[in-house]
């Protein structure tokens, strides 16, 4: 299947502008791995145009064609290369000791704490400045003060893995204060302690905004937030088949759907989680929107699908990822209005790469600022419980909470309408919701 070579990931350049870097690598194999490469392709912003890649079980290529996202930042090719070899079992260990050994350890976590003035932009333009610096977000917690300050607490791991130095540290500090500027009043950075475990969770969602943002089905209800725009309505035709009479140990997975951001990563973190092998798999190139993808497949045991209960569950599970991999409404939150993301989170515990990043990028497109210290000031003079009054300051939150059966990672921005967008107007909702998928989807 390949022999062993020190360029496990070999990246070549386009050799024009506009032409695509094709990504090549060549390294045992282990289950998820394709998952765990297109993720990472999706962190640098990367789309990918087509994917070839094979394996016998031991050893395994892949050949990706990529070209980067119009709205990321350049992509230093070098930082790539490095975090695809993380992922790729080494070739120098025997593969039976590979898939015995355990899973390494998490990257450590630490909290950039930030308080400043607050002004038009300032979240997308840390969030910004946070991706270029190859720093994950993993949590947030974004309040307001009473004095027009900003006091955000980002919870980020290190892409790099150098950020206990102190090169790194100060090189985080010193661009983040190149961006805050003169508003700027203190920056800090530490490592966390096993309390940060526990912070995982959000405020209780309601049941109606639970119902709305978990459940399988889009609707075609106007009146909803996830309702289908024209873009929305092309998901529908998604159409999953399956054939057992091309190969003697594999069942051939067919796929034929809407292309998206992360279409990939959604198909393959879905089959490693179901513990799904892959021997074989060809996508191709985007027409007039929509996907071609040809997977050889095989369950855990080495059998092929042929049970029909088995082939119906997979079908559902694949066509619910293909259809709605991203959860987007807006709800009120008391006299407030709240827009939610959500997005499933791998069985591995990693969630989807960029949501925040687009979320902001989204909000700072249409103009639409969270929640202001300003329109704050006026509901404290009829707030008269402490608790509810914490709950105002929050102005956007990263958390994760388990619902259908599955965990969720659930992303909330405190809205703070404006003239082109009048909140109490459902038409208004519905083009942010829009605007806000759009961004995510990649269209």
């Amino acid at each position: 299947m390949g022999v062993p070579s020190d360029d496990v990931v070999v990246i070549q350049k386009g050799r024009r502008p506009g032409e695509p870097c094709i990504i090549t690598v060549n390294c045992p194999d282990k289950t998820g791995l394709g998952c765990d490469i297109c993720r990472i392709i999706l962190d640098f912003g990367l789309l990918i145009e087509k994917a070839d890649f094979s394996t016998d079980g031991i050893w395994c290529y892949i050949v990706l064609w990529v070209f980067p996202d119009s709205s990321s930042p350049v992509v230093k090719l070098s930082n790539l290369k490095n975090q695809l070899q993380s992922v790729c079992p080494s070739c120098s260990v025997p593969f039976y000791l590979y898939q015995q050994a355990t899973r390494s350890s998490s990257s450590p976590v630490y909290l950039l704490t930030f308080l400043c003035l607050d002004r038009k932009g300032l979240l997308h333009d840390v969030t910004k400045t946070l991706s270029e610096l190859e720093l994950s977000i993993q949590r947030v917690k974004v309040t307001t003060t009473p004095d027009d300050r900003v006091l955000d607490l980002f919870f980020i791991t290190d892409n790099t893995d150098l950020l206990h130095t102190k090169e790194r540290q100060d090189e985080t500090i010193k661009q983040l204060r190149d961006v805050l500027g003169e508003s700027c009043i203190s920056c800090e950075l530490q490592l966390v302690g096993p309390e940060y475990e526990s912070l995982h969770g959000i405020p209780s969602l309601s049941p109606v905004v639970a119902e709305e943002l978990f459940r399988c089905e889009l609707l075609d209800k106007e009146t909803r937030s996830q309702a289908l725009s024209p873009d929305m309505t092309k998901l529908k035709k998604t159409n999953v088949t399956m054939d057992n009479s091309l190969s003697p140990a594999h069942t051939l997975l067919q796929i034929h759907c809407a292309d998206h951001k992360g279409l990939l990563y959604d198909i393959l973190r879905t089959l490693k989680d179901c513990n799904i092998k892959i021997a074989y798999g060809r996508i191709s190139p985007n027409i007039k929107g929509y996907r071609d993808l040809d997977l050889f497949i095989q369950q855990n045991d080495g059998k092929k699908f042929v049970d029909p209960d088995k082939q119906s569950a997979l079908y559902l599970r694949l066509k619910v990822e293909m259809l709605h991999p991203l959860r987007v409404i807006i709800a009120n939150r008391g006299p407030d209005t709240e827009l939610l993301v959500a997005n499933p989170v791998e069985l591995s515990g990693k969630g989807r790469p960029r949501v925040f990043y687009d979320v902001t990028t989204a909000l700072k497109t249409l103009g639409i600022c969270i929640f202001s210290v300003r329109k704050l000031r006026n509901k404290l003079k009829v707030i008269q419980n402490y608790q509810i009054f914490c709950e105002l300051l929050t102005q956007a939150e990263i958390g994760r909470v388990a619902a259908s059966d599955r965990e969720w990672e659930v992303y909330t921005f405190l809205l703070e309408e404006n003239h082109n967008f009048q909140l109490s107007n459902m038409v208004a909702k519905n083009q942010i919701a829009d605007r806000v998928r759009r961004t995510l989807m990649g269209w």
